[in-house]
């Protein structure tokens, strides 16, 4: 089923959904319509219910880390938990299981049930499974073939692609019968035979060069390197400019210097990429929506309405394959057309040449042709959530932390069971807390998701289901994908969130004791990136307006080449080369725990209001850049000074500031952030004042109606690049109105954003 169109009846469905207002994102009004006394009377009078529990509970005790919880564990001592807890024989076992067979989207409903049974056995007993029918594939049939001949005679096979990975004596599980086949969700299905040409890291610059350089597309195959942007990208400009099919490979110019062609042997032998190591994963247009294509911004429960895909899956095929199999279609393509080398330093070519790849564009003369076979079943099938829920004192403050579980292989063990076994780690510290008679200030919510890897389904479904209770009480999203791939710590986050995380970084010992004593933070850059896409972070973030950070470690120069979306992404390629010893699995899991109880248990919520500013101001300086450089830029000077964004962001500064000095008083009332003494009114009333709107706060920033072209992103500050997908763009809607000439949209977009600054200024100073 490649096309699920629905009849007019679903349709009439759908638009009741939508009126009924399941199918939009809630934030709270931008636009008081009362003087600030009396607002801020009924701002107190709304949080009076809350008030009046705490006060009538606890009257006699004074607020803690365990708060409000007599007998609890002193902060001190919870950090403790959270510290030594987290063992690297448990992450090793749990690794072990995670990785001893496959558990691809969809078919890992064992996996699921062991998950949620091994969390009620930590003592988090609010734990169950969560199911939605998605719309995924799973192939049938592929080839890829290479022929020659002339168009009125039989072709004959010069090359016939394993399409397979080999299997290793010393990695038993790259021999398992049931191992899943090389194939890329969401594929086109298809069957073509076509010349081909090399198209570098098929970015959309890439293909214009081509056609720059006059060379005809249409009715081609292109064969692409991985690497630079998302491989969906890669096959939707593909199709974009009519060409028959997409072929990807995973270059060894891409892993440094640690390549066969420096003297370093390969897996399993020494460091470097095994040769028929091949790159699944998905071809989802992730920039235009995320989540099951069937039904965007709606949850895929049984008998919803579901969507044509037609804009957001590929209707050519495409598939991935080793270095091996490339190698013979870039030596074939040898002496045809220019070699990439001339276009300029970005074509360079790849780490093929001592294999006598000259890396030539094509296309490949009308003799030589590729055979592109991709047969795909699709279906609407389970996928299962296992979700747990830690209640707090306040059950309108929501910490979710998380991590996906399906896996493009029988291992997984980087990407993603480095991250379950430390969420399993977490789960353990915070059963361990509990028994102590601690209670979590906030409710915490443990997601263990299906479906990331085909588009982010499980934790978008769940986020679509359930955006009227977060779009309240979240209040922040904590994701852990690959959490150790190597020994680099590296982290994305939401403004808000920058100062926690380097906080509790300095907390925790680093492994790499380059120095005795030195914690994570000491060996970490302390550089924080911009939140972009590619894990379960993005429904939060970008849908429904929740602060979210995304942080692992990972390999790095010199370091052993990790086998991406690989069988090679083994138990025993991670405890002999990715993280011998365990210690960085073990590491990752303090770090996560010790920042989800600040998240959960500090008194004050852990933001920093200012620090968002400052990032704005950085992204309207980015802005000017591009537009200084815009080819537009003689003509519309005057449009692009973005004085009226800098005024609305001055006046939200002001007021981040204010919120700011209150939270440092009551963190000073309450001991550094820890206690305070009595259970005084005015204070409670000012911590939940200055709570409200840091947790809000984030959720001015989304727009209704979405970016234009791709109205399922909502944020308008922060959305994956429109033509890379991992990497994430700032104020999205200007920055694509600039890059593709629209003034129109430019001015649009500033008002929209300044409106959005100016109203997020008065609420911060108006409680």
């Amino acid at each position: 089923m490649k096309d699920p169109n629905v009849a007019a009846a679903r349709d009439a469905k759908h638009q009741q959904l939508r009126q009924s207002g399941q199918l939009i994102v809630r934030r709270p009004s931008s636009r008081p319509v009362f003087d600030k006394k009396v607002r801020t009377g009924l701002l107190l009078a709304l949080t009076f219910v809350g008030l009046y529990q705490l006060f009538n509970l606890h009257t006699t005790q004074s607020i803690s880390p365990s708060p409000l919880n007599g007998g609890a564990p002193s902060y001190k001592e919870l950090q403790d938990i959270f510290l030594s807890t987290p063992s690297e024989n448990k992450a090793k076992e749990w690794s072990w299981y995670y990785t001893s067979g496959p558990h691809l989207a969809g078919k890992n409903i064992s996996q699921a049930q062991w998950t949620r049974d091994k969390w009620k056995e930590f003592g988090i007993t609010n734990s169950e499974l969560v199911t939605y029918d998605v719309y995924l594939n799973y192939p049938l049939d592929r080839r890829l073939a290479l022929l020659w001949g002339p168009a009125n005679k039989e072709p004959v096979v010069l090359f016939e692609a394993s399409l397979e990975e080999s299997v290793l004596d010393d990695d038993q599980t790259t021999g398992l019968e049931e191992r899943i086949p090389t194939f890329h969700a969401y594929s086109g299905s298809g069957n073509a035979t076509a010349p081909y040409v090399f198209a570098n890291y098929g970015t959309r610059q890439d293909f214009e060069d081509l056609v720059d350089l006059g060379i005809n597309l249409t009715g081609k195959i292109a064969l692409v390197k991985y690497g630079q942007v998302f491989r969906g990208l890669k096959v939707q400009r593909a199709e974009q400019l009519g060409m028959l099919g997409v072929v990807m490979y995973s270059d060894p110019g891409d892993d440094g210097n640690v390549t066969e062609a420096n003297g370093f042997a390969p897996y399993p032998d020494g460091l470097a990429r095994e040769s028929s190591s091949v790159q699944r994963g998905s071809t989802l247009f992730l920039t235009t929506a995320q989540g099951d294509p069937t039904t965007p911004g709606y949850p895929s429960k049984p008998g919803v309405p579901r969507q044509p895909v037609d804009g957001l899956l590929p209707s050519i095929p495409s598939l991935p394959i080793s270095y091996d199999d490339a190698l013979p279609l870039l030596l074939a393509m040898n002496g045809h057309g220019p070699k990439s080398s001339s276009l300029g330093h970005h074509w360079a070519g790849g780490g093929l040449g001592h294999r006598g790849v000259q890396y030539n564009i094509g296309p490949s003369p009308s003799t030589l042709a590729l055979h592109l076979v991709n047969d795909q079943d699709y279906t609407i099938t389970p996928i299962w959530n296992v979700i747990s829920i830690i209640n707090g004192t306040l059950d309108d403050e929501v910490v979710i932390i998380g991590n996906h579980r399906d896996s493009w292989s029988a291992g997984g063990a980087g990407d993603p069971n480095s991250g379950s076994a430390a969420l399993m780690e977490v789960a353990r510290s915070l059963g361990r807390a509990l028994e102590t008679g601690w209670k979590p200030l906030r409710t915490i919510v443990l997601a263990s998701w299906d479906g990331e890897e085909y588009g982010i389904i499980g934790s978008t479904e769940w986020v679509e289901e359930y955006i009227p209770w977060l779009s309240d009480a979240a209040v922040a999203y904590v994701n852990i994908d690959a959490g150790t791939a190597g020994p680099h710590f590296w982290a994305s986050a939401a403004p808000l969130l920058e100062g926690v995380l380097r906080r509790v970084t300095a907390l925790v010992p680093s492994p790499n004791q380059t120095v005795e004593g030195q914690s994570v933070r000491d060996v970490w850059n302390g550089r924080v990136s911009t939140i972009g896409s590619g894990s379960d972070f993005v429904a939060f973030q970008d849908f429904a307006g929740i602060p979210s950070v995304d942080l692992g470690f990972n390999h790095g120069p010199g370091g052993p080449t990790w086998h991406y979306h690989s069988n090679y992404d083994s138990w025993h390629w991670m405890d002999n080369f990715g993280d011998p010893g365990w210690h960085y699995h073990a590491a990752i899991s303090r770090v996560w725990g010790l920042l989800t109880l600040e998240l959960a248990n500090s008194p004050v919520i852990p933001f920093s209001a200012v620090d968002y500013a400052t990032a704005l101001a950085r992204y309207v300086d980015s802005l000017k850049d591009v537009a200084e450089s815009s080819p537009q830029r003689a003509t519309s000077a005057a449009r692009f000074t973005f004085k009226r964004l800098e005024s609305a962001l001055e006046k939200f500064r002001r007021a981040a500031a204010v919120l700011d000095d209150e939270a440092k008083v009551l963190n000073q009332i309450s001991s550094s952030g820890r206690s305070w003494p009595g259970t005084d009114g005015p204070v409670l009333r000012r911590l939940r004042s200055v709570n409200r709107r840091y947790k809000l706060l984030e959720r001015f920033l989304l727009h209704p109606e979405g970016l234009d072209g791709r109205s399922w992103f909502k944020h308008t500050v922060f959305a994956p690049g429109l033509w890379t997908g991992y990497s994430g763009a700032t104020f999205p809607g200007i920055l694509e109105s600039l890059e593709s000439g629209d003034d129109g949209g430019v001015v649009r977009w500033e008002k929209i954003i300044a409106g959005q600054l100016d109203d997020l200024a008065v609420f911060l100073d108006g409680e």
